[in-house]
Formats: C-alpha cells, structure tokens, sequence
C-alpha cells in the first residue's frame, strides 16, 4: 500500500521531535574527523510547500514548526534545528518545510554519503530532483527495508540510519523491529533513529518489548505527548540505538520545552529514559 503522503503532515509536531532527535545525533557524528553514512529507508519527497493545497487541508504545521518560528527562548537543540528551517526558506515568513533527507544534506561533509530509499511514485521524483548534482547521495527506488539490510555495513564503517515508515501498514510495526535487529547484527555500531506514532499504546509497548528482548543494548528513548487525550496522533516518539553520550544531556531542556510549547493548554508530558534490554 502506498497512499500516504507526507505533504499532509508535513511540520507537525512529530516532525519537530524527530528532526531536532536527527540533527543531534548528525551533529555529533559529524564532530569526529572519519566520513560516515547516512541511510533513510523512507526519505519521502525531501521538501515540502506549506501553502500547498496537501499541507493547507488540516494545518498540522501550525502545531508544530509553526508555533516554534517567531520565538526567539529557544533550547540550543531547537534553537540548531530552527535554524536550518529558517536556511530552507530564506528570509521571510514560513513557507517550505525540509524533509530528514534535506536536513542530512545540509549537515553532512564532502566525504559522507547519503542512500535514500523511496518506493512512493509520487515522492521519488521530487527527492531524485532535490539530490541532482549531489555525488555524494544515491537515491534508490526500492524497498526501504530490504534495501537497508542489502547495504550494511556501510563501506565507512561509520553511518547513521532512519527507519521512519508511515506506520500506515500495521505490519510497519514489525517490520521496523525485525530490520533493526537484522541490520544491529551486520553492523552493529552504527547509530539507529527509529520513529515512531502513539496512535494505539498497545502497539508501542509489544514494540517496546520486542527491542527489549532483541538482546540490543544502549537504546535511548524519548516521546512527546501532546497532552489532548484520544486523537489521531496524539504522541510520538524516537527510540536510538548507540546514542551520542551526549544526547540525554542535550534533550534535557529541550524536552520540558517542547512540551510546554506544543503540548495542549500546557498538559504534554515527555519521556528522556534509556531502554533496558532483557535477558
């Protein structure tokens, strides 16, 4: 199945979480000298027009990446992120939102590569425009899972992956953890951001607790809740395989801060924990 579409989502409040999650975790790999990968195996279109008649027809921008633009109280990790959004639009008012696979783009040196993985018809030719002239970034028209699993361990040795689908399919349930597990044990030093909607808790906790029992270790996990009870997506969260030491530390603001700003009538709750593994 493939009708989702991110232009409708596109800014949200789960985009805000995850994108300041990704461009931490970018950020510190990037600090150390020897190139690394970057691998996302559902990269979307890469770009997105707010005033597009997708991203207009419920707004959920206006809940996320909207009310965080004309603030100037921003926690370092926002304050980072922010500042790329404002670099994708120019000078002026909020009109585009970038994708994971621009966000990677803009952040990775001449010597990192980028593999995006894109099945949607309607999403790989806009992302294989957006990388045009890009040697360093391979856009591949395959199954993002799969297609990971073909690929690892990156020649690098070093590399960061996004496992994002749209969780439309339940299956996505699964098929995230199984991929995580095969693809932790080809290559097991490699940095993994898994996203994830709290659509159902039910779904999040036997996720949960099939990583658990996966036998990987050194998982950290944070969510965002917005606070308004039963909605269509009313949570969502990021579990990280081998996390930046540093990234507890650095969401520690960032977090309660969000969760003010977003939140409902000031009622959203976070989670900053690490994932202890079973057995």
């Amino acid at each position: 199945m493939l009708s989702y579409r991110h232009a409708f989502h596109a800014g949200n409040f789960a985009d805000v979480l995850k994108h300041v999650v990704l461009t931490a975790a970018i950020d510190y790999l990037v600090a150390k000298d020897k190139p690394f990968c970057y691998l996302e195996t559902h990269a979307g279109a890469g770009s997105y027009d707010l005033g597009s008649a997708a991203a207009q027809q419920k707004r959920e921008f206006a809940g996320g990446i909207g009310l965080l633009w004309g603030r100037s109280d921003l926690p370092a990790a926002v304050a980072r992120y922010l500042a790329l959004v404002r670099e994708h639009n120019g000078p002026g008012r909020l009109r585009h939102y970038p994708g994971s696979p621009w966000l990677a783009q803009r952040l990775l040196r001449p010597k990192d590569r980028l593999l995006l993985f894109e099945r949607h018809p309607a999403e790989i030719g806009p992302l294989t425009a957006l990388f045009a002239g890009d040697r360093r970034a391979l856009v591949l028209a395959e199954d993002g899972f799969s297609g990971l699993i073909a690929r690892l361990p990156p020649r690098e040795r070093r590399g960061l992956v996004l496992l994002d689908p749209s969780y439309e399919v339940k299956d996505d349930y699964r098929r995230v953890v199984e991929t995580l597990a095969q693809a932790h044990r080809r290559f097991a030093t490699g940095v993994y951001t898994i996203w994830y909607p709290v659509v159902d808790r039910r779904r999040i906790e036997a996720m949960e607790r099939a990583v658990a029992r996966s036998g990987i270790r050194q998982v950290h996990q944070v969510e965002l809740d917005l606070g308004q009870g039963a909605g269509r997506m009313p949570a969502c969260g990021v579990l990280v395989v081998n996390p930046p030491w540093t990234l507890a530390a650095r969401l520690a603001d960032t977090l309660p801060w969000l969760t003010q700003v977003l939140g409902h009538q000031g009622r959203g709750r976070f989670v900053n924990r690490e994932l202890i593994a079973e057995g």
